[in-house]
């Protein structure tokens, strides 16, 4: 039996699901995280730059380059090990480095990316984290530890993972332009599961600030909406006045109904990417299994109270906007109706008037053509007594009396012809 051919695709689609692995990481060690995104138009960027600039670092260490086109790269650089991954807007960098420093979160792990290296970034930084891990002492240890490294007011605490885990962060950018979040492990926790607890909390930092990117968006739009909301139902006020002109009114109409659809296009892959940012954060917090610690407010405490109201807001003005474009072309299809019965009534008296005209032309035309028959009669009378004088003189019938008979009998003749030309003609 002939072996049974395979789709060109299934290799490397099954791999694709292993391609990203998480790393082993066992306490005490730090993870350095980097997010690096192009202002403008990121989905559509020069992704050889993005490769270039990797290679740029691994040659630095002496590393081994990442295969053709790929998205992800996992490898030692020194004595720290580099996690690379390519995504649809953005490129991170992730060291994992054994130990911890005696400064906590000392921006200086921050070295093994230079700054000559960071300067030539072919986009900009979104965000960057240091994370320390280390195991887990007495819960007053804990506490004091909360306390120094971070702002109690914004604080987010718990335990994850059946309490095999506990992480901290207060989601604040600190003197040296790093977020701060802290893992303190359970002895008998595994090295995977320490890696997958450190590279969730480095894709719900990178997923929010990308989801914030929709809510900035939207409050650069929000001017703009609301002079065309107002000028939307200006316009459709005049619509029902008396001193209406339909015709000016449907033009500036369309204009601000094709402004709104040129709005739409322009935004629709933001709020988009934007839903789907907000689902993958919070869908990494839930894999957490987040327990309460101590009566402080979990992740996902914290983003109910700081991040959904912006996702909510980003929500409110896509619907918004979809509701303006929409009200904006069922005002146009009432104004086009309008205007369309104000033609066909214009059309309409239009018509009556050629009727009237046409009616006038006939009336004239039929008092012309009697005119004309009395002229044709004149002269084909003219014409038959000269012909019949004759004829008068040998029967011995005056000149006038002749003339009298034959005027009925030419008119009537002219009469007849004028009639039979018309009737053929028509």
């Amino acid at each position: 039996m002939p072996a049974i051919k395979d789709h060109p695709l299934r290799y490397a689609l099954a791999n694709e699901l292993h391609a990203r692995p998480f790393p082993s990481l066992n306490a005490p060690c730090f993870a350095a995280y980097l997010a690096i995104k192009q202002p403008e138009d990121a989905a559509s960027r020069d992704r050889a730059a993005d490769r270039a600039h990797l290679i740029a670092l691994l040659d630095r260490f002496g590393a081994q380059h990442p295969k053709e086109n790929a998205t992800h790269w996992f490898g030692q650089i020194g004595k720290f090990e580099l996690k690379w991954e390519q995504h649809t807007e953005f490129v991170t960098y992730t060291i994992f480095g054994n130990g911890v420093a005696d400064r906590p979160f000392d921006p200086g792990v921050f070295d093994v990316f230079p700054d000559d290296w960071l300067a030539n970034a072919p986009g900009a930084r979104l965000t960057s984290a240091l994370i320390r891990v280390e195991e887990r002492p007495d819960d007053e240890t804990v506490k004091r530890h909360l306390a120094d490294w971070f702002v109690p007011e914004s604080l987010a605490a718990s335990l994850v993972l059946d309490d095999s885990a506990l992480i901290a962060s207060d989601f604040r950018v600190d003197s040296a332009g790093h977020m701060r979040m802290a893992v303190f492990t359970a002895p008998d926790i595994g090295s995977r599961r320490v890696g997958r607890v450190v590279q969730r909390l480095c894709e719900i930092e990178t997923y929010k600030a990308m989801s914030m990117l929709g809510l900035q968006r939207v409050r650069d739009l929000s001017p703009l909406l609301g002079a065309l909301d107002q000028n939307l139902t200006r316009l459709m006020d005049d619509m029902t006045g008396k001193d209406a002109r339909s015709e000016a009114t449907l033009k500036a109409l369309l204009e601000v109904s094709a402004e709104l659809e040129t709005i739409l296009a322009q935004t629709s892959f933001r709020f988009g990417a934007t839903g789907a940012y907000e689902a993958l954060v919070n869908q990494r917090i839930s894999v957490l299994r987040e327990r309460t610690l101590g009566g402080r407010q979990t992740f996902a405490e914290f983003m109910m109270r700081r991040f959904d109201p912006a996702m909510r807001t980003v929500t409110a003005t896509r619907s918004r906007l979809h509701e303006m474009s929409e009200r904006a072309l069922r005002a146009g299809d009432l104004l086009r109706t309008r205007v369309d019965v104000e033609r066909s009534a214009q059309n309409q008296h239009l018509l009556e008037s050629m009727d009237r005209r046409a009616d006038l032309q006939l009336r004239l035309q039929r008092t012309v053509e009697g005119l004309s028959v009395v002229a044709i009669s004149y002269y084909a009378l003219s014409l038959v007594v000269y012909v019949a004088t004759p004829v008068f003189d040998a029967g011995g019938v005056s000149k006038a009396v002749g003339t009298a008979f034959l005027v009925p009998v030419v008119v009537l003749g002219v009469w007849y012809l004028v009639r039979r030309v018309r009737r053929k003609i028509e």
